[in-house]
């Protein structure tokens, strides 16, 4: 059968609280987020890999709170934020080393005062940051890991990543891959990515007999 020809669609994302699926891997980050006063010093880190959710939960502490959502690898040297009281950094690990100074000055600004949220795949830890007193702080900062989904939590977050699609996966299908994909998020976005774009360019449904040719013959990871 010819393939059809494939538009690489941008994927619409749902990121409001009533979207996020809670279960015993992400629990605690998710009760962390809704009781911010609860943070020490006011500061909390969410880790977790990717496609865990983070991104999902620093969306919904942004809206609850008024918070000012920032990017790390976006912040450069001359960023100040004077009045800010409420802010998300996301993606820590990817925080340029000529603004580590800017935020150590913005954390200092809202130690005691106000409220900052960071995320990143690995602990505070292992951020490569250069300024030994930023360093320092990040340490001391409270983290929350988000775990490895269990059964529940992976069959949500597949269902969300194909309804992000616009997607309708049957039932049987969710059932079907959460028995046979690796648990991890990254194996579940690869898996609803890799059925959305075999069922654009074959011309058929997103079901069980696709998931099956797929997982008998992944697709090449080559270019």
């Amino acid at each position: 059968m010819a393939e059809q020809l494939a538009f690489d669609w941008p994927v619409r994302v749902a990121l409001g609280r009533e979207d996020f699926f809670i279960s015993e891997a992400n629990a605690r980050s998710f009760a962390m987020i809704s009781a911010p006063d609860s943070w020490p010093e006011g500061k909390l880190a969410i880790v977790g890999p990717k496609g865990s959710g983070k991104t999902h939960l620093a969306r919904v502490f942004a809206q609850n709170n008024e918070a000012v959502l920032l990017r790390a690898s976006e912040i450069g040297a001359d960023f100040a934020l004077p009045g800010a009281t409420c802010v998300v950094i996301e993606d820590m690990e990817s925080l340029p080393h000529e603004a580590e100074e800017a935020v150590f000055h913005l954390h200092n600004h809202l130690r005691g005062r106000g409220k900052l949220l960071l995320t990143s795949d690995r602990a505070p830890s292992r951020w490569s940051i250069a300024l030994p007193d930023l360093a320092s702080r990040m340490q001391a900062t409270t983290v929350s890991s988000i775990d490895d989904p269990d059964d529940r939590l992976l069959g949500a977050v597949m269902m969300k990543l194909f309804q992000d699609r616009q997607i309708a996966p049957p039932p049987a299908l969710i059932a079907y891959l959460v028995s046979r994909i690796d648990r991890s998020f990254a194996a579940a976005a690869r898996m609803v990515a890799d059925l959305d774009a075999a069922a654009l360019a074959q011309g058929r449904e997103v079901n069980v007999p696709l998931a099956r040719a797929l997982l008998d013959n992944p697709p090449s990871s080559g270019g």
